[in-house]
């Protein structure tokens, strides 16, 4: 599979066989890219950010990491990351995302309705859309206070994830439509597939 291109403020899905490793870059730089991932075989096993952080004992996800599912197996690992900041705090931003944080600017249906569109053929329904690992998103927490801030991503131009499929899986994939994610502005996010034996 060539690289694709998702353009600004929309979402993808498609299958991601076990062992292929999915690649995310950031073209352009300072854009973040939803990901949701679904078992194939039973699209109620999904991505958790629950089981994560309790098998992996960290909130600050990079290489080597896992990213379990609901059931407690791994989904995901990611074999490679050149930027080491993304958010699995957050839920994808959505209609009422909009309303509640930018009152004065349209709202738009943002991830949470992009992704709904697009794993809406996989079985999957609106209800059953988890909390999404978001790559190459800034969310800072206060050692202190426990507050967190959302803040331009670091992510420059030609930034990279790299993810392992540890099962058959269906994956959902954005390029994100929240202001404060993207620094204010929206912009693309490409993907590719890298068979088995073919990520390095």
């Amino acid at each position: 599979m060539s690289r694709m291109r998702i353009e600004p403020r929309s979402g993808v899905a498609f299958t991601l066989n076990q062992g292929d490793c999915l690649e995310v870059v950031d073209p352009d730089g300072g854009q973040v890219s939803d990901l949701l991932a679904f078992n194939s075989d039973d699209v109620r096993e999904s991505l958790s950010n629950g089981r994560t952080f309790d098998y992996e004992e960290t909130i600050r996800l990079s290489e080597g990491n896992r990213l379990w599912s609901n059931r407690s197996n791994p989904m995901l690992t990611i074999v490679h990351d050149s930027v080491g900041s993304h958010d699995f705090l957050l839920t994808p931003c959505s209609e009422d995302t909009f309303r509640h944080f930018y009152p004065d600017k349209p709202v738009h249906r943002g991830c949470f309705g992009n992704l709904a569109e697009a794993l809406s053929p996989y079985g999957v329904e609106q209800d059953a859309i988890p909390c999404a690992f978001n790559i190459f998103m800034n969310v800072p927490v206060d050692q202190v206070t426990g507050k967190i801030a959302v803040l331009p991503p670091a992510s420059k131009a030609g930034d990279v994830l790299q993810l392992r499929a540890e099962m058959d899986l269906v994956i959902g994939l954005t390029a994100c439509s929240a202001y404060a994610s993207n620094g204010g502005t929206f912009k693309p996010i490409d993907y590719q597939i890298l068979p088995k034996g073919r990520d390095e």
